[in-house]
């Protein structure tokens, strides 16, 4: 059972993460040639305060 794990930023719309989750599972399926049935996608998201980039918090990039 392929599981794909995607961690970004919160702010996304529920369907964005829709539509993420529907081609992910979609073209994962075709390229493994397995049954997407036995896909799941997890989805984490993560406060622009608890993560950083290049020494720069989240909250203090633009």
């Amino acid at each position: 059972m392929p599981v794909i794990q995607i961690t970004m930023s919160q702010g996304r719309t529920v369907e964005q993460k829709r539509e993420l989750v529907k081609v992910l599972t979609k073209e994962t399926a075709r390229i493994l040639n397995t049954k997407e049935e036995s896909i799941r996608v997890l989805i984490y998201e993560v406060s622009k305060e608890n993560w950083g980039n290049a020494g720069v918090l989240g909250l203090d990039m633009r």
